[in-house]
């Protein structure tokens, strides 16, 4: 007799053995025919110039890294809200079903609060502005000399 998990080796052996040949034979029948048009770069029809590495600002990954982290707190919460209602499940345990599960979630939420706050005081939010230098000097320009390169010009 095979148990449940043997049933969940077998359809994972199964799918891995199904990929493996859909993919094998796709190798197969597809034609290789490479030429130097199609070995080309292309973007938008537009010939590339130049190196594709540029210098990027890393705060455009800091900020989609902590976008990341709160969009998948959010994925986290529904599940828990959903098995947060089930009311057998507190009216079982008199309770402390409940109150384990409200602990639980607001450790969770005080932990990502934690790491907003802490990459808030580091400045990682914040992005980079520039350091503009006012000049004290006062040096002037002498008006003839605009007269003399205007003149000269007109």
């Amino acid at each position: 007799m095979i148990s449940q998990f043997g049933f969940v080796l077998l359809f994972i052996l199964g799918s891995i053995a199904l990929v493996t040949v859909v993919l094998g034979i796709a190798k197969l029948l597809k034609p290789n025919k490479p030429n130097p048009e199609k070995l080309e770069t292309y973007e938008s029809g537009e010939d590339t110039i130049g190196d594709a590495h540029i210098p990027f600002n890393f705060r455009f990954y800091t900020v989609a890294i902590i976008f990341i982290l709160f969009d998948v707190e959010l994925v986290l919460l529904f599940p828990w809200a959903t098995i947060f209602g089930n009311n057998l499940l507190i009216l079982e345990t008199s309770g402390q079903w409940a109150w384990f599960m409200i602990i639980e979630m607001f450790v969770f939420i005080f932990i990502l609060a934690l790491g907003l706050l802490y990459a808030w005081k580091q400045g990682y939010l914040e992005w980079a502005k520039p350091n503009t230098k006012h000049t004290t000097d006062s040096k002037t320009i002498p008006y003839e000399l605009y007269k003399k390169v205007n003149s000269k010009y007109s």
